[in-house]
């Protein structure tokens, strides 16, 4: 087994560098396809936000690179990874991931009718990109974004058993090995470079802009509004939202202000603080503020 391991681990280690040099960033993966590296924080006695300022190894999706050095060094302190991850959001690709789910105990949730669905009544059409098969028989669809929006991740939002993997996200890369099996590039796309997202997706994938006062300006102009639509998410929203109303507010210079409200709105939507702390914080260092 140990034997399998390693060889696992090289395999995973040459299709990460492979990724890296095509400008994605990414991070070994265990069998579980969640981040190899566990957090140093893990045993802090307060919640921690670091999300790598600490210069130490396991804040997730934050140490995510293409530099092969740093690539070969994450690998090196994760001798178990039979897998990688590749950062979604990030330029220069700012990639967004379509992750086509399969339940086949569930006949009603046909995640790809779902999308034909979807492309039809809003007039897109999906150009021909990378896919990725899942062990599960899903597909991941790479597509590419442009560098001032930022697509949340979310989880059945866009359709039932269709997930959205953006900023914050990261998508399993092909090669990897997990408990289920292996991930692969679907034929005839390995080749390809992530296409650009439809923009009629693209609209449907970003959250709704403020409402306009009929006399100009936005409504809640003093972040009232935000903190209403956070208020307003349901599960497999709540992060999302969150992320996307403190973007806003950074964005509108009302961030610092706004912490505290957004904070207590996504406490009341039942997100533990130390998430929401987490989440407004990746919002900070997103629109290149100080958490």
């Amino acid at each position: 087994m140990a034997t399998t391991d390693r060889q696992a681990t090289t395999l995973a280690l040459a299709h990460a560098l492979s990724a890296a040099e095509r400008g994605l960033a990414v991070i070994p993966l265990a069998r579980t396809k969640l981040p190899a590296l566990r957090s140093p924080h893990r045993d802090a006695p307060e919640p921690y936000t670091c999300r790598g300022e600490c210069g130490r190894f396991g804040h997730g999706v934050h140490d995510a690179s293409t530099d092969p050095a740093r690539v070969r060094a994450l690998f090196a302190a994760a001798p178990w990874a039979t897998g990688y991850g590749i950062a979604c959001g990030l330029p220069p690709h700012h990639l967004i991931g379509i992750d086509l789910d399969t339940k086949p105990d569930k006949s009603d949730t046909d995640s790809s009718t779902a999308l034909r669905e979807l492309a039809l009544r809003h007039l897109f059409t999906i150009p021909p990109t990378v896919v990725v098969l899942t062990p599960s028989g899903g597909r991941h669809l790479w597509l590419t974004g442009p560098p001032h929006h930022v697509v949340p991740n979310s989880a059945g939002r866009l359709a039932p058993g269709i997930d959205i993997r953006g900023a914050g996200g990261y998508l399993v890369g092909p090669g990897s090995r997990t408990r289920h099996g292996t991930y692969t590039t679907a034929p005839g796309t390995s080749h390809l470079a992530p296409a650009p997202c439809p923009p009629a997706l693209l609209r449907l994938l970003l959250p709704p802009p403020p409402v306009r006062r009929a006399g100009g300006g936005t409504a809640g102009g003093d972040g009232r509004g935000l903190v209403q639509f956070v208020l307003a998410a349901h599960r497999g929203q709540r992060n999302t939202r969150l992320f996307w109303a403190a973007c806003r507010a950074y964005e509108n210079g009302i961030g610092a202000a706004l912490l505290s409200s957004l904070l207590d709105a996504a406490r009341a939507t039942g997100l533990t603080e130390r998430e929401a702390r987490a989440t407004l914080a990746s919002a900070a260092r997103m629109t290149g503020h100080h958490p």
